[in-house]
């Protein structure tokens, strides 16, 4: 037997544990101890992953390609990461961990830096005994990084296997921001609060600046869209007593820290230093910006301070660049949807509205369509509050009312640069609704967001503006009324099946029940069942008919109901068939949705 079997073989012994406890707690013990003989896709066919014709297929793809058979199978989908993990743990007869049911045990993982769990690709995540710890890896063939992290940690090591996802999961969240608050604690006990007005000749460790930066850091790598800081007044009404921290993830706040009294002012400071804001100025709202660079990725982050009765409180708004994906079938409309909507985006001229409360992902669908209609032979140009994103070969411009740059207009000067398309952030007032519909006249096409609650309720809130009819009807092409919803934890969601009582108590009319999934929680998704957010959408294409009623000023219900005689799904139908799809459930669905 080779060293690295032997190895292998005494550090992945059984160290007497009960299999159905470990199991329970996301431990999975192998069928066997040692090294096995087999190939790892032979290993992959005994636990029926896939049949053998696939894995012959693949290694004739790997031999071309010159990679690995398994990892041929991963790439294509017909194996998981969990999946893959769970056979390599088979091939080596080791024990196989869940990170999403197993509770880490932090104090073994901060025996370990992220720098050096990086560079091994393996994390400590549990003490076996005194002497023994736990280590995840995703490659426990790397007996080099077993044994310096013995050495590391003055501890013997016993390897488990853990999927390359649930392993960069865990090294992301080792962000010590509780320890960067004891810290500062810690310091000065007993010092009295002072304001914190420079610090950007403190030390790169500096306890304020790693609090700040880890926070930002856990909320980018949670998917965070935003991050509040808001001052707390003590019993006695008094404010700063201390800054409570949180996150909207899939757009739902949930807490995240709490930063103690001492430390407010250093917080507060940081923020307005990193994005150019007047640190002495607390009585008036700032606003800034600021990039920052978050495990290799770029990331803008929107710094809004506001004074308040408590103290004054922060809004951060975090754009992580490279997790959007500005592609159409990405959105998560339906076949009919994206047909009705891509016909009408494929005109020469017209005006596309997408509509819907802030927050519901209108800027990600315009994008999604410049970027489909990003041709060498076409000259795009957006004028946009702020420019979020800034995409190649588009002319992008920003607005700036301090300097008399608004939406109107720009949007006129933006009418005399030759454009064939037009993107305008946001239709907000008359003077921009009066631009938008005469450019989409004279042989533009001109896309923009209103504020509605559904598409029939566009036409009548451009009316409403002062727009008139007959320009409404003969401008607007298509109207998408959009929303977001949470997409539920492919790991831990639940089948269910739903009664048509059930379905009827949240507004959906059914006779039957239908099968569906709930959500859980574990691990990967935080504990809340949901995990990432797909959109809901329903696409008014302006039919003759519909153009009839905009001009007679129909109401939105009638408007509505020549939509769906005509084939428009509402946004509560489109959410039933992702409710059937095992994407979403029915009380999310219900909770976006509302009354729409």
């Amino acid at each position: 037997m080779n060293e690295q079997s032997r190895h292998l073989r005494a550090v992945g012994a059984a160290s007497g544990e009960d299999h159905h406890d470990e199991r329970r707690n996301g431990i999975t013990p192998p069928r066997s101890r040692g090294v096995t003989s087999r190939f790892l896709t032979d290993v992959i066919v005994e636990l029926g992953m896939v049949d053998r014709d696939r894995v012959q297929r693949a290694e004739q793809e790997a031999r071309s390609q010159g990679t690995p058979p398994e990892r041929v199978l991963l790439e294509e989908g017909a194996i998981t990461s969990v999946q893959l993990s769970q056979a390599i743990a088979e091939r080596y007869g080791l024990d196989h961990l869940d990170l999403g049911v197993m509770t880490v045990d932090m104090a073994a993982a901060n025996l370990l830096s992220t720098a050096s769990a990086k560079r091994y690709g393996a994390v400590p995540v549990a003490y076996v005994d005194d002497h023994t710890l736990l280590l995840a890896m995703s490659d426990p063939a790397n007996v080099l990084a077993i044994d310096d992290i013995s050495l590391l940690t003055h501890f013997d090591v016993r390897p488990a296997v853990v999927s390359e996802e649930d392993l960069a999961g865990l090294i992301a969240r080792m962000n010590r921001f509780e320890d960067a608050v004891k810290e500062a604690v810690a310091e000065d006990e007993d010092s009295v609060p002072v304001e914190v007005v420079d610090l950007r000749e403190s030390a790169d460790d500096a306890p304020v600046i790693k609090l700040v930066h880890s926070i930002i850091a856990q909320a980018a790598e949670r998917g965070a869209s935003d991050i509040h800081f808001e001052p707390q007044a003590d019993e006695e009404g008094r404010p700063g007593r201390e800054l409570r921290v949180r996150m909207r993830v899939d757009g739902v706040l949930t807490g995240l820290t709490t930063v103690p009294r001492r430390m407010i002012g250093g917080v507060v400071s940081r923020i307005k230093i990193m994005s150019d804001l007047d640190i002495a100025e607390h009585r008036l709202p700032q606003d800034g910006r600021v990039s920052l660079t978050v495990e290799g990725r770029q990331v803008d982050v929107r710094v809004v301070t506001m004074p308040s009765v408590q103290g004054e409180s922060v809004v951060l708004r975090v754009l992580d660049k490279q997790s959007i994906r500005f592609e159409l079938e990405k959105l998560g409309m339906q076949a009919h949807e994206l047909g009705r909507f891509r016909r009408a985006l494929h005109r020469s001229h017209g005006s596309v509205l997408v509509t819907g409360p802030t927050g519901s992902g209108k800027s990600t669908t315009l994008y999604a369509a410049l970027d489909e209609l990003n041709t060498p032979e076409k000259n795009i140009i957006t004028i946009e509050d702020p420019v979020e994103y800034q995409m190649p070969g588009v002319t992008q411009v920003q607005v700036n009312p301090k300097a008399g740059l608004t939406f109107a207009t720009g949007l006129r000067s933006m009418m005399r640069a030759d454009p064939d398309i037009l993107m305008v952030g946001e239709i907000r007032d008359r003077d921009t609704a009066q631009i938008a519909i005469e450019g989409a006249l004279t042989g533009h096409t001109v896309l923009s967001t209103l504020h509605t609650n559904d598409a029939p309720s566009a036409t009548t809130r451009l009316i409403e503006m002062g727009i008139e009819p007959f320009l409404v009807a003969s401008a607007l092409e298509c109207v998408v009324a959009q929303r977001l919803v949470r997409m539920l934890c492919s790991h831990c969601k639940r089948r269910v099946l739903v009664s048509a009582q059930v379905l009827c108590d949240h507004g959906f009319r059914s006779q039957f029940d239908i099968e569906a999934y709930e959500p859980v929680g574990c691990g990967r998704c935080g504990g809340s069942g949901y995990r990432g957010r797909i959109g809901l959408y329903e696409v008014m294409i302006m039919s003759e008919a519909i153009r009839s009623l905009t001009l007679t000023r129909g109401s939105a219900d009638q408007l509505t109901a020549v939509a769906i005689s005509e084939g428009m799904r509402r946004l509560r139908e489109d959410g039933l068939e992702k409710v059937k799809a095992g994407l979403t459930s029915i009380a999310e669905v219900a909770r976006v949705t509302g009354s729409a």
